[in-house]
């Protein structure tokens, strides 16, 4: 490896401990218990803020996956305390299911069945037991595993359903967000699912979840990639009919290692190699959303109108630098290499946020400041402590 990627490495983990460090100190609630559910972008604690069960599961990831690399028994605490507080809170017992949110005083408050967070919390659940040893942490992730299969897996069509009322009923609105086509399987859910379902084969080796593993990137490949342009398609209804939407940049990286990461995982060979083939398509396809200016990624693209949403979030930058170097380490070409030490320059001069600490939202094209979250709902520790703790995994040193 060269000295260039042996300092983004020490960079990183560096990085990595700031991340975690604004986290232990700004984010636990000592007002109402577990975490704060918003700090606004001015740094304003919000203890009146609702929880999100996928901010909390994020939490519990991070603080998991981070003390694998860090030993810090601080940051082992706070992956315990997350997750007897989503094992205490979030869980439904009556049910068998999360709850998309709770109040401050840790009463249910949205309790719709959002598939999207179950595999949040088994992608979590599993992490915590990689350090912990708790099999109820294993059990428990084995039990959301049965409930997705049981309700929301699609025999006939194959793939996954969205969500579901509180007693797996049927529901109306199926989106994540406001800004999510409301439709009935989605690429963003499929692919998270994929993500649990992987963590949890890495300590649990049960054939059956090998197999759904298996299946589901072969529903992805099918459906969900598109191998002419090389983005992924987001949206469809329960019968396989695309209901065309934006291009996601930071979704099309993010799936390119994703994807093979869980590929690997299977140790299917035939999966791999044409996993393998994908993360440099989706890769490649990327490219134009980069910003060659500042080596920023765009955050989304209406094709019909071929109108840029003209915003660089803090999340699709973590990702391309792991898709991106993830590509360098399958193919040795540089081009993909020089992509992740220039995005990291601008995540440097434009994203972290120095003097608080964390990293903001985004910015606009303007480069002026994106007015939103620091923490909350959608705001979590997850997608940048994990580019930090896949490249210091992923970049050797430069003797062994």
């Amino acid at each position: 490896m060269s000295t260039q990627t042996i300092h983004l490495k020490t960079e990183l983990t560096t990085e990595l401990d700031n991340i975690l460090e604004y986290w232990s100190k700004n984010t636990i609630d000592q007002k109402n218990g577990g975490f704060i559910g918003q700090i606004d972008c001015n740094e304003y604690k919000n203890f009146e803020a609702e929880k999100g069960s996928v901010l909390n599961a994020r939490i519990l990831w991070s603080f998991s996956a981070a003390y694998s690399i860090t030993k810090n028994e601080a940051h082992k605490k706070i992956a315990k305390d997350a997750f007897e507080f989503i094992l205490t809170y979030f869980y439904d017992i009556e049910f068998g299911g999360i709850f998309w949110s709770i109040n401050p005083d840790k009463t249910p408050k949205d309790t719709k069945n959002q598939i999207y967070a179950l595999a949040f919390v088994i992608y979590g659940l599993t992490e915590y037991y990689e350090i912990s040893n708790d099999e109820r942490a294993l059990r428990f992730s084995v039990i959301l595993y049965n409930r997705i299969q049981k309700h929301s897996y699609d025999p006939i069509k194959k793939g996954y359903f969205e969500a579901f009322t509180r007693d797996w009923q049927p529901i109306e609105d199926l989106r994540l967000s406001d800004k999510d086509a409301n439709e009935k399987k989605t690429m963003n859910t499929h692919l998270h699912i994929v993500e649990g379902y992987a963590n949890l084969y890495k300590v649990w080796k049960n054939e059956n979840l090998k197999n759904d593993i298996i299946e589901l990137l072969e529903v992805i490949e099918t459906h969900f990639i598109n191998k002419e342009t090389g983005h992924l398609r987001l949206f469809f209804n329960e019968n396989w009919i695309e209901k065309p939407d934006v291009t996601s940049y930071g979704h099309d990286i993010e799936a390119a290692w994703l994807l093979l990461q869980c590929a690997e995982i299977t140790k299917n060979e035939a999966l791999i190699e044409r996993y393998k083939k994908y993360a440099i398509l989706l890769t490649d396809a990327t490219f134009e959303g980069i910003d060659p200016n500042d080596g920023g990624l765009w955050y989304e693209l209406e094709p019909k109108e071929n109108k840029l949403i003209a915003e660089k979030h803090w999340w699709p930058q973590s990702e391309l630098m792991i898709g991106f170097y993830n590509a360098y380490q399958l193919s040795n070409d540089k081009k993909y290499l020089d992509v992740v030490l220039k995005n990291w320059e601008f995540v440097k001069d434009y994203i972290l946020d120095n003097k608080n600490g964390e990293w903001i939202w985004g910015i606009n094209k303007d480069y002026s400041k994106i007015e939103k979250d620091k923490t909350g709902f959608w705001k979590c520790p997850y997608h940048n402590t994990r580019v930090c703790i896949e490249l210091i995994h992923r970049i050797k040193p430069l003797f062994n």
